[in-house]
């Protein structure tokens, strides 16, 4: 969604020092798209392989949700992430946010393509947008995301990166 602000924005890699990244850097780790030891800090020496990790939002907004006017007004920088990949097959979408303004940044209409934690949606253009609920520790504190929830939807992104 956006960077946050005790993690992100005060170490400079998304994800890093808040509650988010562990869940997100384990499963990475396990799945080999980094390696290291995640510790929540930017010197910890995990470092990601043939991933990347963007925001809808570039900066960290109140309360951590951002609002419509802030997606959109940030959409042309995730639209500039993607584009700067040429090499990218698969977006992985963190909740229904990143989701719609992923689907926004490649021309579609949000509306046509339905979020639904697990599912893999094939775009006009080939790119392949994968979903999940965010990896929020509202969500994995309430169990509306488990690490094997969040793990298969990994298991089935590594599967399809390597049949390839």
């Amino acid at each position: 969604m956006a960077p946050g602000v005790k993690g992100a924005n005060r170490t400079g890699r998304p994800f890093t020092g808040d509650h988010a990244g562990i869940l997100l850097y384990q499963s990475l780790i396990k799945f080999g798209f980094a390696t290291g030891t995640y510790a929540a800090e930017p010197d910890d020496g995990v470092e990601l392989h043939d991933c990347r990790i963007a925001n809808a939002v570039r900066c960290a907004p109140p309360a951590n949700l951002p609002e419509p006017k802030e997606v959109t007004t940030c959409n042309r920088f995730l639209a500039g992430e993607l584009q700067g990949m040429p090499n990218l097959r698969i977006a992985l979408a963190l909740g229904v946010l990143a989701h719609a303004a992923t689907l926004k940044a490649c021309g579609i209409v949000p509306s046509r393509v339905k979020f639904q934690h697990g599912a893999v949606h094939t775009l006009p253009d080939g790119l392949l947008l994968a979903n999940s609920y965010h990896v929020s520790r509202y969500n994995t504190s309430t169990r509306r995301l488990t690490t094997a929830m969040f793990e298969a939807v990994m298991f089935d992104i590594a599967g399809r990166l390597h049949r390839a």
